[in-house]
Protein backbone atom coordinates (compact mmCIF):
# COMPACT_ATOMS: atom_id res chain seq x y z
CA UNK A 1 0.00 0.00 0.00
CA UNK A 2 1.19 3.79 -0.59
CA UNK A 3 0.10 6.81 0.85
CA UNK A 4 2.19 10.55 0.12
CA UNK A 5 5.07 10.65 1.91
CA UNK A 6 5.30 12.31 4.83
CA UNK A 7 6.83 15.01 4.14
CA UNK A 8 4.11 16.13 1.51
CA UNK A 9 1.38 15.90 4.46
CA UNK A 10 -0.11 18.46 5.76
CA UNK A 11 0.67 18.75 9.51
CA UNK A 12 -2.71 20.03 10.22
CA UNK A 13 -6.09 20.23 7.65
CA UNK A 14 -9.68 21.00 8.85
CA UNK A 15 -12.15 20.58 6.49
CA UNK A 16 -15.34 23.19 7.79
CA UNK A 17 -18.33 23.40 6.63
CA UNK A 18 -19.47 20.85 4.75
CA UNK A 19 -22.70 18.11 5.76
CA UNK A 20 -19.95 15.09 7.28
CA UNK A 21 -21.77 11.31 6.46
CA UNK A 22 -20.11 8.67 7.66
CA UNK A 23 -22.52 5.62 8.15
CA UNK A 24 -19.95 3.74 10.10
CA UNK A 25 -19.89 6.11 13.07
CA UNK A 26 -23.31 7.22 12.49
CA UNK A 27 -22.08 10.80 11.84
CA UNK A 28 -24.66 12.74 9.51
CA UNK A 29 -24.90 16.18 9.94
CA UNK A 30 -22.82 19.67 9.29
CA UNK A 31 -19.50 19.41 11.03
CA UNK A 32 -15.61 20.01 10.72
CA UNK A 33 -13.01 17.25 10.19
CA UNK A 34 -9.69 17.84 11.61
CA UNK A 35 -7.22 15.91 10.15
CA UNK A 36 -3.61 15.97 11.40
CA UNK A 37 -0.18 13.99 10.73
CA UNK A 38 -2.18 12.20 8.12
CA UNK A 39 -4.47 10.48 10.27
CA UNK A 40 -8.49 11.73 11.13
CA UNK A 41 -8.46 13.08 14.66
CA UNK A 42 -11.46 14.43 15.31
CA UNK A 43 -14.94 15.20 13.79
CA UNK A 44 -16.99 17.98 15.63
CA UNK A 45 -18.91 21.21 15.40
CA UNK A 46 -16.88 24.82 15.04
CA UNK A 47 -13.58 23.05 15.67
CA UNK A 48 -10.99 25.62 16.33
CA UNK A 49 -7.84 26.37 13.94
CA UNK A 50 -5.38 26.03 15.96
CA UNK A 51 -2.94 26.52 13.27
CA UNK A 52 -4.35 24.47 10.80
CA UNK A 53 -4.61 25.19 7.03
CA UNK A 54 -8.65 25.43 6.91
CA UNK A 55 -10.37 24.29 3.47
CA UNK A 56 -13.50 25.43 3.61
CA UNK A 57 -16.40 23.69 1.44
CA UNK A 58 -19.02 25.49 0.40
CA UNK A 59 -22.55 25.25 1.42
CA UNK A 60 -24.38 21.72 0.23
CA UNK A 61 -21.11 20.01 -0.30
CA UNK A 62 -20.87 16.67 1.19
CA UNK A 63 -17.38 15.37 3.22
CA UNK A 64 -17.58 11.88 3.27
CA UNK A 65 -14.49 8.89 3.90
CA UNK A 66 -12.55 8.75 1.08
CA UNK A 67 -13.66 6.99 -1.89
CA UNK A 68 -11.99 3.83 -2.88
CA UNK A 69 -12.24 1.69 -6.20
CA UNK A 70 -11.32 -2.37 -5.80
CA UNK A 71 -11.31 -3.13 -9.95
CA UNK A 72 -8.78 -0.90 -11.64
CA UNK A 73 -6.18 -1.40 -14.44
CA UNK A 74 -3.50 0.88 -14.38
CA UNK A 75 -1.37 -1.33 -17.20
CA UNK A 76 1.95 -0.80 -16.00
CA UNK A 77 4.26 -2.57 -16.18
CA UNK A 78 4.35 -3.00 -20.25
CA UNK A 79 1.47 -1.30 -21.64
CA UNK A 80 2.40 2.03 -20.88
CA UNK A 81 0.58 3.50 -23.86
CA UNK A 82 -2.71 2.85 -22.60
CA UNK A 83 -2.51 4.21 -19.46
CA UNK A 84 0.50 4.86 -16.49
CA UNK A 85 0.25 4.24 -12.80
CA UNK A 86 0.67 8.34 -12.48
CA UNK A 87 -2.17 8.52 -14.91
CA UNK A 88 -4.44 6.24 -13.69
CA UNK A 89 -4.33 7.69 -10.12
CA UNK A 90 -4.64 11.44 -11.44
CA UNK A 91 -7.85 9.71 -13.12
CA UNK A 92 -8.53 7.93 -10.05
CA UNK A 93 -8.38 11.54 -7.82
CA UNK A 94 -10.37 13.22 -10.36
CA UNK A 95 -13.14 11.07 -9.38
CA UNK A 96 -13.35 11.46 -6.14
CA UNK A 97 -10.90 8.03 -5.31
CA UNK A 98 -8.84 8.02 -2.70
CA UNK A 99 -7.37 4.79 -2.93
CA UNK A 100 -7.45 2.15 -5.92
CA UNK A 101 -6.76 -2.09 -6.20
CA UNK A 102 -5.00 -2.75 -9.78
CA UNK A 103 -5.68 -5.65 -11.56
CA UNK A 104 -2.76 -7.89 -12.18
CA UNK A 105 -3.28 -8.41 -15.84
CA UNK A 106 -0.21 -6.32 -16.76
CA UNK A 107 3.13 -7.48 -18.75
CA UNK A 108 3.84 -9.38 -17.20
CA UNK A 109 1.44 -10.07 -14.97
CA UNK A 110 1.84 -9.61 -11.42
CA UNK A 111 2.06 -13.47 -10.15
CA UNK A 112 5.53 -12.47 -8.37
CA UNK A 113 6.54 -10.01 -5.52
CA UNK A 114 9.00 -7.94 -7.42
CA UNK A 115 6.34 -6.67 -9.82
CA UNK A 116 4.12 -5.81 -6.45
CA UNK A 117 6.71 -3.75 -5.35
CA UNK A 118 7.71 -2.04 -8.91
CA UNK A 119 3.65 -0.70 -8.76
CA UNK A 120 3.63 0.33 -5.60
CA UNK A 121 7.23 1.97 -5.81
CA UNK A 122 5.59 3.94 -8.73
CA UNK A 123 2.25 4.43 -6.71
CA UNK A 124 4.63 6.34 -3.95
CA UNK A 125 6.14 8.46 -6.54
CA UNK A 126 2.80 9.72 -7.90
CA UNK A 127 2.12 10.96 -4.35
CA UNK A 128 -1.90 10.94 -5.69
CA UNK A 129 -4.17 8.10 -4.35
CA UNK A 130 -3.12 5.13 -2.22
CA UNK A 131 -2.57 1.55 -4.29
CA UNK A 132 -3.30 -1.64 -3.00
CA UNK A 133 -2.08 -4.00 -5.95
CA UNK A 134 -4.16 -7.20 -6.47
CA UNK A 135 -2.22 -10.47 -7.18
CA UNK A 136 -2.88 -13.20 -9.72
CA UNK A 137 -4.37 -16.45 -8.91
CA UNK A 138 -1.89 -18.52 -10.93
CA UNK A 139 0.94 -18.39 -12.91
CA UNK A 140 0.99 -15.98 -15.66
CA UNK A 141 -2.52 -16.11 -14.52
CA UNK A 142 -2.81 -19.11 -17.38
CA UNK A 143 -5.01 -21.39 -15.00
CA UNK A 144 -2.59 -23.95 -14.36
CA UNK A 145 -0.21 -23.76 -11.44
CA UNK A 146 -1.38 -22.16 -8.45
CA UNK A 147 0.61 -19.05 -7.57
CA UNK A 148 2.83 -18.10 -4.58
CA UNK A 149 -0.18 -16.31 -2.92
CA UNK A 150 1.88 -16.02 0.10
CA UNK A 151 4.64 -14.36 -0.89
CA UNK A 152 2.01 -11.90 -2.59
CA UNK A 153 0.63 -11.31 -0.01
CA UNK A 154 3.74 -10.21 1.77
CA UNK A 155 5.13 -7.85 -0.65
CA UNK A 156 1.48 -6.35 -0.33
CA UNK A 157 -1.35 -8.05 -2.28
CA UNK A 158 -4.41 -7.92 -0.92
CA UNK A 159 -6.72 -10.05 -3.11
CA UNK A 160 -6.16 -12.60 -5.68
CA UNK A 161 -7.55 -12.99 -9.32
CA UNK A 162 -6.97 -14.09 -12.88
CA UNK A 163 -9.15 -10.88 -13.88
CA UNK A 164 -9.43 -11.07 -17.75
CA UNK A 165 -9.79 -14.79 -17.20
CA UNK A 166 -11.93 -16.84 -14.93
CA UNK A 167 -10.37 -19.12 -12.57
CA UNK A 168 -10.10 -21.67 -14.90
CA UNK A 169 -11.15 -24.94 -13.09
CA UNK A 170 -12.75 -25.70 -9.79
CA UNK A 171 -9.84 -27.41 -8.61
CA UNK A 172 -7.53 -24.29 -9.30
CA UNK A 173 -10.63 -22.32 -7.25
CA UNK A 174 -10.63 -24.99 -4.51
CA UNK A 175 -7.21 -24.53 -4.02
CA UNK A 176 -6.54 -20.38 -4.30
CA UNK A 177 -10.21 -20.20 -1.93
CA UNK A 178 -8.38 -22.68 0.87
CA UNK A 179 -4.91 -20.82 0.67
CA UNK A 180 -6.56 -17.12 0.40
CA UNK A 181 -8.69 -17.98 3.64
CA UNK A 182 -5.56 -19.34 5.35
CA UNK A 183 -3.95 -15.52 4.28
CA UNK A 184 -7.13 -13.83 5.25
CA UNK A 185 -7.56 -12.37 1.91
CA UNK A 186 -10.52 -13.02 -0.89
CA UNK A 187 -10.63 -14.45 -4.18
CA UNK A 188 -11.90 -12.17 -7.10
CA UNK A 189 -13.28 -13.89 -10.01
CA UNK A 190 -13.72 -12.61 -13.61
CA UNK A 191 -17.08 -15.03 -13.58
CA UNK A 192 -17.13 -16.59 -17.65
CA UNK A 193 -17.75 -19.59 -18.75
CA UNK A 194 -15.13 -20.06 -22.00
CA UNK A 195 -16.58 -22.68 -23.70
CA UNK A 196 -20.04 -20.70 -23.18
CA UNK A 197 -18.55 -17.31 -24.24
CA UNK A 198 -16.79 -18.69 -27.32
CA UNK A 199 -15.64 -15.52 -29.98
CA UNK A 200 -18.39 -13.55 -28.40
CA UNK A 201 -18.17 -9.94 -28.51
CA UNK A 202 -21.87 -8.33 -27.10
CA UNK A 203 -24.75 -9.89 -25.45
CA UNK A 204 -26.21 -12.69 -26.86
CA UNK A 205 -30.26 -10.60 -27.81
CA UNK A 206 -31.77 -9.28 -30.25
CA UNK A 207 -29.40 -6.26 -30.98
CA UNK A 208 -25.90 -8.58 -31.47
CA UNK A 209 -27.98 -10.41 -33.68
CA UNK A 210 -29.82 -7.69 -35.81
CA UNK A 211 -25.89 -6.21 -36.08
CA UNK A 212 -24.28 -9.72 -36.80
CA UNK A 213 -22.29 -9.84 -33.38
CA UNK A 214 -21.25 -13.40 -32.07
CA UNK A 215 -23.42 -13.39 -28.80
CA UNK A 216 -22.62 -13.71 -25.21
CA UNK A 217 -25.07 -15.79 -23.34
CA UNK A 218 -25.89 -14.16 -19.18
CA UNK A 219 -25.34 -17.77 -18.11
CA UNK A 220 -21.99 -18.04 -19.27
CA UNK A 221 -21.27 -15.12 -16.23
CA UNK A 222 -23.86 -16.84 -13.67
CA UNK A 223 -22.80 -20.54 -14.06
CA UNK A 224 -19.52 -20.07 -12.91
CA UNK A 225 -20.97 -17.82 -10.42
CA UNK A 226 -22.94 -20.60 -8.80
CA UNK A 227 -19.94 -23.05 -9.01
CA UNK A 228 -17.76 -20.12 -7.06
CA UNK A 229 -20.20 -19.59 -4.15
CA UNK A 230 -21.03 -23.57 -3.71
CA UNK A 231 -17.22 -23.87 -3.59
CA UNK A 232 -16.65 -20.91 -0.73
CA UNK A 233 -19.48 -22.75 1.20
CA UNK A 234 -17.44 -25.52 0.66
CA UNK A 235 -14.24 -24.12 1.61
CA UNK A 236 -15.27 -21.16 4.31
CA UNK A 237 -13.94 -18.93 2.49
CA UNK A 238 -14.32 -15.60 0.60
CA UNK A 239 -15.55 -15.18 -2.81
CA UNK A 240 -16.05 -11.75 -4.64
CA UNK A 241 -17.80 -11.60 -7.53
CA UNK A 242 -16.20 -8.86 -10.26
CA UNK A 243 -18.35 -6.43 -12.47
CA UNK A 244 -21.47 -8.74 -12.07
CA UNK A 245 -23.70 -7.87 -15.24
CA UNK A 246 -26.31 -10.92 -15.24
CA UNK A 247 -29.71 -10.89 -13.46
CA UNK A 248 -28.85 -15.16 -12.91
CA UNK A 249 -25.67 -14.27 -10.94
CA UNK A 250 -27.95 -11.89 -8.67
CA UNK A 251 -30.05 -14.25 -8.00
CA UNK A 252 -27.15 -16.80 -7.09
CA UNK A 253 -25.67 -14.55 -4.45
CA UNK A 254 -28.54 -13.38 -3.11
CA UNK A 255 -29.39 -17.21 -2.53
CA UNK A 256 -26.01 -17.89 -1.31
CA UNK A 257 -25.89 -14.97 1.10
CA UNK A 258 -28.93 -16.21 2.24
CA UNK A 259 -27.18 -19.63 3.21
CA UNK A 260 -24.33 -17.49 5.57
CA UNK A 261 -21.61 -18.09 2.44
CA UNK A 262 -18.80 -15.81 2.27
CA UNK A 263 -19.86 -14.24 -1.06
CA UNK A 264 -19.97 -10.31 -1.88
CA UNK A 265 -20.02 -8.52 -5.24
CA UNK A 266 -19.51 -5.41 -7.11
CA UNK A 267 -21.63 -3.84 -10.27
CA UNK A 268 -20.25 -1.21 -12.51
CA UNK A 269 -22.12 1.70 -13.18
CA UNK A 270 -22.05 1.21 -16.84
CA UNK A 271 -23.69 -1.78 -15.92
CA UNK A 272 -26.55 -0.27 -14.13
CA UNK A 273 -26.81 3.17 -16.46
CA UNK A 274 -26.52 1.06 -20.15
CA UNK A 275 -28.06 -1.73 -21.98
CA UNK A 276 -27.29 -3.52 -25.37
CA UNK A 277 -29.87 -0.99 -26.93
CA UNK A 278 -26.76 1.57 -27.10
CA UNK A 279 -25.42 -0.93 -29.35
CA UNK A 280 -28.51 -0.03 -31.78
CA UNK A 281 -27.39 3.90 -31.22
CA UNK A 282 -26.19 6.88 -33.82
CA UNK A 283 -23.09 4.97 -34.06
CA UNK A 284 -23.19 1.35 -35.20
CA UNK A 285 -20.24 -0.47 -33.91
CA UNK A 286 -19.30 1.90 -31.57
CA UNK A 287 -16.16 -0.39 -29.87
CA UNK A 288 -16.68 2.52 -26.65
CA UNK A 289 -20.19 -0.27 -26.49
CA UNK A 290 -17.65 -3.05 -25.90
CA UNK A 291 -16.92 -4.60 -22.72
CA UNK A 292 -16.61 -7.52 -20.85
CA UNK A 293 -18.74 -8.97 -19.70
CA UNK A 294 -21.24 -7.31 -21.89
CA UNK A 295 -24.24 -4.62 -21.52
CA UNK A 296 -26.88 -6.85 -21.46
CA UNK A 297 -30.57 -6.43 -21.53
CA UNK A 298 -33.16 -4.39 -19.74
CA UNK A 299 -33.73 -7.27 -17.41
CA UNK A 300 -30.54 -7.49 -16.66
CA UNK A 301 -29.98 -3.88 -15.96
CA UNK A 302 -33.08 -3.53 -13.83
CA UNK A 303 -31.60 -7.06 -11.69
CA UNK A 304 -28.49 -4.33 -11.27
CA UNK A 305 -30.29 -1.69 -9.92
CA UNK A 306 -32.30 -3.68 -7.62
CA UNK A 307 -29.53 -5.63 -5.92
CA UNK A 308 -27.93 -2.36 -5.38
CA UNK A 309 -31.05 -0.90 -4.06
CA UNK A 310 -31.87 -4.06 -1.58
CA UNK A 311 -28.12 -4.14 -0.49
CA UNK A 312 -27.26 -7.90 -2.76
CA UNK A 313 -24.41 -5.75 -4.32
CA UNK A 314 -21.84 -4.67 -1.71
CA UNK A 315 -19.93 -2.30 -3.93
CA UNK A 316 -19.84 -0.15 -7.29
CA UNK A 317 -16.64 -0.86 -9.05
CA UNK A 318 -15.55 0.93 -11.84
CA UNK A 319 -13.43 -1.73 -14.03
CA UNK A 320 -11.55 1.38 -15.16
CA UNK A 321 -9.70 -0.40 -18.18
CA UNK A 322 -8.09 1.69 -20.21
CA UNK A 323 -7.13 0.69 -24.45
CA UNK A 324 -5.13 3.76 -26.88
CA UNK A 325 -7.17 4.97 -29.38
CA UNK A 326 -5.85 3.17 -32.30
CA UNK A 327 -6.51 -0.23 -30.34
CA UNK A 328 -10.36 0.86 -30.10
CA UNK A 329 -10.29 2.25 -33.84
CA UNK A 330 -10.97 -1.08 -35.34
CA UNK A 331 -13.89 -3.65 -36.53
CA UNK A 332 -15.80 -4.16 -33.54
CA UNK A 333 -15.07 -7.70 -33.57
CA UNK A 334 -11.37 -7.33 -33.29
CA UNK A 335 -11.22 -4.78 -30.66
CA UNK A 336 -10.11 -4.95 -27.06
CA UNK A 337 -12.96 -4.89 -24.07
CA UNK A 338 -13.07 -2.33 -21.47
CA UNK A 339 -13.94 1.35 -20.50
CA UNK A 340 -12.50 3.87 -18.56
CA UNK A 341 -14.47 5.02 -15.46
CA UNK A 342 -12.70 6.31 -12.85
CA UNK A 343 -13.77 9.81 -13.84
CA UNK A 344 -17.24 8.97 -14.66
CA UNK A 345 -18.12 6.91 -11.73
CA UNK A 346 -19.41 9.63 -9.01
CA UNK A 347 -21.52 11.55 -11.49
CA UNK A 348 -23.52 8.60 -12.70
CA UNK A 349 -24.55 7.33 -9.14
CA UNK A 350 -25.66 10.71 -8.51
CA UNK A 351 -27.90 11.06 -11.70
CA UNK A 352 -29.01 7.59 -11.81
CA UNK A 353 -29.02 6.18 -8.09
CA UNK A 354 -28.75 9.54 -5.90
CA UNK A 355 -31.27 11.78 -7.13
CA UNK A 356 -33.82 9.42 -8.72
CA UNK A 357 -34.56 8.05 -5.21
CA UNK A 358 -32.75 4.85 -5.49
CA UNK A 359 -30.67 5.09 -3.08
CA UNK A 360 -29.61 7.64 -0.15
CA UNK A 361 -26.50 9.37 0.19
CA UNK A 362 -25.39 7.15 2.86
CA UNK A 363 -25.99 4.50 0.74
CA UNK A 364 -23.70 5.95 -2.31
CA UNK A 365 -20.94 5.79 0.82
CA UNK A 366 -21.35 2.29 1.54
CA UNK A 367 -20.91 1.07 -1.87
CA UNK A 368 -18.21 3.13 -2.45
CA UNK A 369 -16.40 3.54 0.82
CA UNK A 370 -17.34 1.31 3.58
CA UNK A 371 -18.16 -1.65 1.82
CA UNK A 372 -15.08 -1.73 -0.35
CA UNK A 373 -12.78 -0.76 2.56
CA UNK A 374 -14.59 -3.93 3.94
CA UNK A 375 -14.27 -6.86 0.70
CA UNK A 376 -10.77 -5.93 0.89
CA UNK A 377 -9.84 -5.43 4.79
CA UNK A 378 -8.64 -1.86 4.00
CA UNK A 379 -7.93 0.94 6.32
CA UNK A 380 -10.45 3.53 5.99
CA UNK A 381 -14.25 3.60 4.63
CA UNK A 382 -14.59 5.56 7.68
CA UNK A 383 -13.57 9.40 9.39
CA UNK A 384 -13.30 7.96 13.09
CA UNK A 385 -10.74 8.86 14.70
CA UNK A 386 -7.21 7.26 13.91
CA UNK A 387 -7.84 5.98 10.49
CA UNK A 388 -6.56 7.32 7.25
CA UNK A 389 -6.72 11.01 6.63
CA UNK A 390 -9.01 10.60 3.37
CA UNK A 391 -11.65 12.89 2.10
CA UNK A 392 -13.94 13.07 -0.97
CA UNK A 393 -15.51 16.24 -0.94
CA UNK A 394 -19.30 15.93 -3.47
CA UNK A 395 -21.54 18.57 -4.68
CA UNK A 396 -24.52 16.63 -4.96
CA UNK A 397 -25.76 19.57 -7.78
CA UNK A 398 -22.72 20.26 -9.92
CA UNK A 399 -23.54 19.81 -13.49
CA UNK A 400 -20.99 17.59 -14.97
CA UNK A 401 -20.44 17.55 -18.61
CA UNK A 402 -18.21 14.44 -19.79
CA UNK A 403 -15.46 15.43 -22.08
CA UNK A 404 -13.38 12.86 -23.07
CA UNK A 405 -10.93 14.45 -24.19
CA UNK A 406 -10.06 16.04 -20.91
CA UNK A 407 -10.37 13.25 -18.96
CA UNK A 408 -7.05 12.56 -17.01
CA UNK A 409 -7.01 8.92 -18.06
CA UNK A 410 -4.28 8.51 -20.61
CA UNK A 411 -7.29 6.54 -22.45
CA UNK A 412 -10.26 7.92 -23.74
CA UNK A 413 -12.37 5.17 -24.70
CA UNK A 414 -15.58 6.14 -23.05
CA UNK A 415 -19.37 5.57 -23.98
CA UNK A 416 -20.50 8.21 -22.17
CA UNK A 417 -18.49 11.34 -23.50
CA UNK A 418 -21.02 14.42 -24.10
CA UNK A 419 -23.45 12.97 -21.90
CA UNK A 420 -24.30 15.38 -18.93
CA UNK A 421 -24.78 14.62 -15.21
CA UNK A 422 -26.07 15.67 -12.32
CA UNK A 423 -23.70 15.57 -9.64
CA UNK A 424 -19.84 15.53 -9.06
CA UNK A 425 -16.21 15.68 -7.00
CA UNK A 426 -15.19 18.66 -5.72
CA UNK A 427 -11.62 17.83 -3.90
CA UNK A 428 -9.93 14.61 -3.55
CA UNK A 429 -7.55 14.64 0.07
CA UNK A 430 -5.45 11.73 0.72
CA UNK A 431 -3.49 11.52 3.98
CA UNK A 432 -4.67 14.92 5.02
CA UNK A 433 -3.51 16.45 1.75
CA UNK A 434 -5.65 17.99 -1.44
CA UNK A 435 -4.54 15.45 -4.12
CA UNK A 436 -7.86 17.24 -6.60
CA UNK A 437 -9.52 20.44 -6.02
CA UNK A 438 -11.99 20.77 -8.97
CA UNK A 439 -12.36 24.58 -10.82
CA UNK A 440 -15.77 24.57 -9.57
CA UNK A 441 -13.36 25.84 -6.53
CA UNK A 442 -11.55 28.19 -8.07
CA UNK A 443 -14.60 30.64 -9.67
Amino acid sequence: MTAPRAKDNVAKLIVKGGRVIDPATGVNGIFDVLIADGLIHRVGRDLPADGAEVFAVPAGAIVAPGFIDIHVHLREPGQEHKETVATGLASAVAGGFTAVACMPNTDPVNDHPGITQFILTKAGDARLARVYPIGAVSVGSRGDQLAELGEQKAAGCVAFTDDGRPVATALLMRRALEYAGMLGVPIIDHCEDSSLKGDGVAHEGVYASALGLRGIPGVAESLMVERDVALAELTDAHVHIAHMSARQSIRAVRAGKARGVQVTCEVAPHHFTLTDEALDGPIKYDTNLKMNPPLREAADRDAMLEGIIDGTVDVIATDHAPHHADEKMVEFDRAPFGIVGLETAVPIVFDRLVHPGRISLSRMVELLSINPARVLNLPGGTLAEGSPGDVTILAPDMRVTVRASQLRSRSKNTPFDGWEFRGGVLATIVAGRVVFRSSELRT
